[in-house]
């Protein structure tokens, strides 16, 4: 297992949507464990396998206080979203130093291949949701800010370009 580097925004792969994992493979659980390793070294609470490079639809998330206890996901897809929301204060390791509150489903349950290979059905509330809800919107080309309205959204654009100079 090892710690991986994360693809500095604006790079063009966090705007591209994942290939599907066909089957879970060695290889697929490797990829799990380092994507682990790096999101417990930011500390963060999940990672899309985009984040570092890795252009498969492959997530870990853990908002456990204690940590230890990830879940690891291949082709994660929301089947239900809660009618209750949540603001959260939202970043990425992909751009550091900025964030914004963004508004999502308090609740979601998300259907996903498991580290076995088996389709799994699992509900997930308030850090959790908003945690995998993120990795989703990065397996699909989506970063946080993108959920902002247009104006918030271009002057959020527009400080990062200043502070990217």
């Amino acid at each position: 297992m090892a710690v991986q580097p994360f693809v500095p925004f604006p790079d063009k792969r966090l705007k591209t949507v994942c290939a599907p994992i066909e089957t879970v493979t060695n290889e697929t659980r490797t990829i799990w464990n380092d994507m682990v390793e790096t999101m417990d070294a930011m500390p963060g609470v999940g990672l899309a396998a985009p984040q570092i490079g890795v252009m498969l639809r492959l997530a870990v998330v853990d908002a456990s206080e204690a940590r230890g206890q990830a879940v690891k996901m291949a082709n994660p897809k929301i089947l239900h979203s809660s009618g209750q929301f949540r603001e959260h204060e939202e970043a990425s390791p992909n751009l550091p130093g900025f964030s914004a509150k963004i508004r999502r489903p308090r609740a979601v349950t998300v259907q996903f291949l498991n580290e076995t290979g088996s389709v799994e059905e699992k509900d997930f509330v308030g850090l959790w949701a908003t945690s995998v809800q993120h990795q989703i919107d990065h397996l699909n080309g989506h970063l946080y800010f993108d959920r902002l309205s247009k104006m918030k959204r271009d002057m959020f654009l527009r400080k990062v370009k200043k502070a990217l100079k």
